[in-house]
């Protein structure tokens, strides 16, 4: 019980200190640039690298936080289903407890099908105002913000899927319904920029 108060206590005061120093970034934004993040792949991601793409969807998240743990599943499946549409898929790793070697242990045992990429200087999560893992950032084909917030409404029995309404939306070139919800899951100790 002490415990589990702890770790509670704990995870609410690295939120807190991961939005004190977090960019403001809203919808309609234009999307920060993301460059040279090495990935479990072997090669770095830029967001360049996307320019093809209809639709990207980033998800900073790390291989240790339970939410993200609990999200894997939901991520490899909705890539799955946008295979072939246009839609990329970029999980992205500010964890400073973490490397990549770790996280291509992890992404070789769950079989993710996505760029999964690390940012040691937490620069990205600092521009685009990551505050916890998982927090879904869906930009459209111009890179500005579409969507920003959770995936979906709850982790057990969701009965909305943001980021997927989202990103129908953008492909069906309409506006998204629902662009900006509260992201749920272990804050992100971001520390302030030198």
């Amino acid at each position: 019980m002490v415990r589990k108060f702890v770790l509670s206590l704990a995870m609410a005061l690295v939120g807190f200190s991961a939005s004190a120093y977090a960019a403001d970034l809203a919808t309609g934004d234009k999307a920060p640039d993301i460059k040279g993040l090495p990935g479990v792949d072997g090669k770095s991601f830029s967001l360049s690298d996307a320019k093809d793409a209809k639709v990207v969807v980033l998800c900073f998240t790390c291989n240790v936080c339970p939410m993200s743990i609990a999200y894997e599943d939901r991520f490899i499946e909705s890539n799955k289903n946008y295979e072939g549409k246009g839609v990329k898929f970029v999980a992205i790793n500010v964890n400073q407890g973490e490397d990549v070697k770790a996280m291509k242990q992890r992404a070789e045992e769950k079989g993710f099908n996505f760029p999964y990429v690390y940012v040691k200087s937490q620069d990205s999560a600092r521009d685009y105002g990551a505050a916890v893992t998982p927090h879904m950032f869906v930009l459209d084909k111009n890179r500005t913000v579409a969507y920003v917030g959770s995936f979906d409404d709850k982790k057990d029995g969701p009965t909305k899927n943001y980021v997927a309404d989202a990103v129908d939306a953008l492909l069906a070139g309409k506006k998204v319904d629902v662009a900006s919800t509260r992201a749920f899951g272990c804050g992100i100790g971001v520390s302030k920029k030198k």
